[in-house]
């Protein structure tokens, strides 16, 4: 198993090309099994996670076919074909690995009248359950049974008649997965209290582009037009606003200077506010975002939100900054109840937090100890990371797998602009 040693204590420059966003790719590629027609998708990501979901495309019977595949490549180009959909199982052995599996069930249930899905797996990061996902689904014509782990979606008479639903609670992947179930539905779909992240505009602007009516697309309520058939398509995928927050982090925590190119502020915005609030230069412009740190970090208060609200994908970043911060902070988690998992490793390299439920205070130290370390989750593997950029002596970090879910080509883009960071097999 590979693990990443890292030897702290250089401080960052230079230019970081931002990828496609994992978040969004994951969003998008379901998408391709609305249509017989094929979809390309660009700017895609070579990650684990998109590896994964390819595989259970191909599973249902879509073909997925790669294009500019050159090494000096970031991003790639992927057509998905699903001219016939040959199954309707998304089997355990595939969703177990990954959450994002589940948003195969609104496509398909669209698509074929039918679908059946086992529970998703992911990062262990807490409690995440689907019955949004399914209450959601219900509400615009889907019939529903669970059995032996699996969620079996039938849609009456072969297609699902639209309808009515707000959401008790905001949800990202419930909004994702019955905004695509409703695209190919007989009558008119509404969603209130739905997600506005950008990866859900980015999903609304793909399927507009495929052919599907929606309006209100950014805001919290969502009309959905049900069409015969969506069409294919050629569509970019965003870049990814966490990779960009994350390196944003990094410049910060090494007093470093990093030109994010291709990255988008506007998608960004609450990470941006906070990065000025705690001292850290921003420098917004067409085509990136410039972040400098030449003055001590501030300490913050900070609580986890729904967009536009700080992003619960930030919180660990934040918090191996902030460990460099000049006094106190406060951390509060209100998505998931068990995304502190990073902070036991964090303390193994000299770091100070108290945790009290959802809650952290983090007291800025004079310096962090390289140690050895085990990733827990995707954001946390990246808080090991940043941790260790400034860490005296060499940081080891463990299960990176976790990490090559989300970050594409990490130690390349890092060594790029100066760290000392390379990649190491245990065997």
């Amino acid at each position: 198993m590979d693990h990443i040693l890292i030897r702290g204590g250089r401080r960052l420059a230079g230019r970081v090309p931002i990828s496609g966003a994992k978040n969004a790719a994951l969003t998008l590629m379901p998408c391709a099994l609305l249509t017989d027609e094929p979809l390309t998708l660009r700017n895609l990501p070579r990650l684990a996670d998109v590896d994964g979901f390819g595989h259970l495309l191909n599973q249902l019977g879509a073909s997925t076919a790669i294009e500019g595949t050159r090494p000096e490549d970031f991003g790639r180009v992927m057509t998905i074909r699903a001219g016939r959909l040959t199954s309707t199982e998304a089997p355990y052995d595939i969703v177990r690995k990954m959450r994002a599996s589940i948003l195969v069930l609104g496509p398909v249930l669209a698509r074929a009248g039918e679908a059946t899905v086992s529970l998703p797996g992911g990062c262990a990061i807490g409690n995440r359950p689907i019955d949004l996902h399914l209450r959601a689904l219900e509400a615009i014509g889907a019939e529903l049974e669970m059995a032996a782990g699996y969620v079996k979606a039938v849609a009456p008479g072969g297609r699902l008649s639209g309808g009515r639903y707000r959401f008790p609670i905001v949800s990202v992947g419930a909004t994702e997965n019955v905004v695509m179930a409703a695209v190919l539905a007989k009558g008119a779909s509404v969603i209130d209290n739905a997600a506005r992240e950008p990866e859900i505009v980015d999903l609304c602007r793909c399927l507009v582009a495929m052919g599907a009516s929606i309006d209100g697309i950014g805001t919290e309520t969502l009309t959905i037009e049900g069409r015969d058939r969506l069409h294919g398509a050629t569509y970019a995928v965003m870049p990814d606003r966490i990779e960009a927050g994350s390196y944003a982090c990094a410049a910060a925590i090494t007093g470093g200077s990093l030109d994010l190119v291709g990255a988008n502020g506007v998608d960004m915005r609450a990470t941006l506010d906070a990065l000025i609030e705690a001292g850290v230069t921003v420098e917004e412009r067409k085509g990136g975002v410039t972040i400098t740190a030449d003055a001590p970090l501030k300490p913050l208060t900070l609580s986890t939100a729904p967009f536009p609200g700080f992003a619960t994908d930030m919180q660990a970043q934040f918090m191996a900054m902030l460990c460099k911060a000049d006094g106190a902070s406060v951390l509060t988690e209100t998505i998931f109840e068990n995304r502190y998992m990073h902070v036991p490793e964090l303390a193994r390299m000299g770091a100070d937090i108290q945790v009290s439920g959802r809650t952290a205070i983090v007291r800025g130290v004079d310096r962090l100890v390289g140690a050895p370390v085990m990733a827990t989750d995707l954001r946390a593997s990246m808080s090991l990371i940043l941790a260790g950029l400034v860490a005296d002596g060499e940081t080891k970090v463990a299960r990176v797998y976790h990490l090559d879910r989300g970050y594409e080509r990490l130690e390349e883009k890092l060594q790029a602009v100066g760290a000392d960071i390379e990649r190491a097999s245990d065997g």
